[in-house]
């Protein structure tokens, strides 16, 4: 756990986490800061991270929000489904984007570098709306 990403997210009220958990302890430790929904992703393969769920829907502020893993295995139609948010991880690379009034969302990766991408975590903001926002985290190399 990078101590930049848990002093980032002290107190939030919710911790969403898209997949590539890589180790049961980082969702222990995400859950001395808030409640978590977490979801396996591709590294997720073995032990307790493989049994978490491939996606899952978690209601916050009356509002739905879907999370999977790659959104290019979305399984349902979110805009019939209700959901205000679709959260997803795979890439690693963070992107908000609006499509028939669905937020697609990736926060990117508070973990180990992937790439040369930046490390960041995402914020959501549940209001009179949905927001979504991207916080590039200043780390050394890890």
């Amino acid at each position: 756990m990078r101590p930049e990403a848990l002093a980032a997210l002290r107190g939030v009220e919710h911790i969403l986490h898209a997949g590539d958990v890589g180790d049961i302890a980082v969702l222990r430790r995400l859950r001395e800061i808030a409640p978590v929904t977490a979801i396996r992703g591709n590294v997720d393969t073995h032990g307790a991270c493989s049994e978490l769920p491939a996606t899952d829907v978690v209601e916050l502020g009356d509002k739905l929000f879907y999370l999977v893993h790659s959104v290019h295995d979305l399984d349902i139609n979110p805009v019939s489904a209700g959901v205000a948010m679709v959260v997803s991880g795979h890439s690693h690379k963070a992107s908000v984007h609006v499509r028939n009034e669905v937020i697609y969302f990736n926060p990117g990766s508070a973990g180990p570098r992937r790439f040369s991408l930046p490390v960041t975590v995402g914020f959501v903001t549940v209001e009179d709306g949905v927001e979504a926002s991207v916080l590039e985290l200043a780390v050394g190399s890890r």
